[in-house]
């Protein structure tokens, strides 16, 4: 998985992936994540071709103007983008369990590493396998990135759910998450908790 900044005109995306395929990848899929200005912020999703090094792959968009990786990480073998719409619909399948859901799905959306439910005071209620064993509450109003003190390997977003819960996303390591990825983490976030309500 590759996130990429480039500029936002046309013929980029196409230098791009001429680029990306003659250093030995092959583009599965593409998400715009963010526009700002003239800057588009790419997810890329790669197959390499056996033999290639990723750095490579980061050589090849760095020799292009204006063009700069911003991470590059493994992801799941089968692996695909998973979107906001598809979200929403796994969400609705199963109002009761739609908060859950929501916790499961984060990561997968997002390209994150984990996420976890947080109660106030009953503290980690639904988390995915990769979450740590213990996360505190977190007094958030809107969706925000946040930093918890011990802690220098992961990268938070907290979103409210109900006053005495949050959900926690989290990155190891990298890259921060965008404005527009809190945007939709809080959407989906308010979506779970108005799908679930009786």
């Amino acid at each position: 998985m590759l996130r990429v900044e480039l500029p936002d005109v046309p013929g980029s995306l196409g230098r791009l992936a001429s680029a990306i395929g003659e250093a030995g990848g092959d583009i599965e899929a593409i998400e715009i994540v963010e526009k700002r200005d003239d800057v588009a912020v790419d997810d890329v999703l790669l197959d390499l071709v056996p033999g290639t090094m990723p750095d490579t792959i980061v050589s090849a968009c760095h020799a292009l103007p204006d063009v700069r990786v911003v991470w590059i990480s493994r992801y799941a073998a089968g692996g695909n983008l998973f979107l906001d719409l598809e979200a929403v619909e796994e969400l609705t399948a199963s109002p009761a369990q739609a908060i859950n859901r929501l916790v499961d799905l984060l990561p997968v959306t997002f390209r994150a590493d984990w996420a976890a439910r947080v109660h106030r005071a009953d503290g980690i209620l639904h988390a995915t396998d990769a979450a740590p064993p213990e996360l505190p509450f977190v007094e958030v109003m809107r969706t925000k990135r946040i930093e918890i003190d011990g802690d220098d390997n992961n990268i938070y977003v907290a979103a409210d759910l109900s006053g005495n819960e949050v959900v926690l996303l989290g990155r190891r390591g990298g890259p921060e998450f965008l404005d527009s990825e809190l945007a939709r983490v809080g959407h989906l976030a308010a979506l779970a908790v108005s799908i679930a309500r009786p």
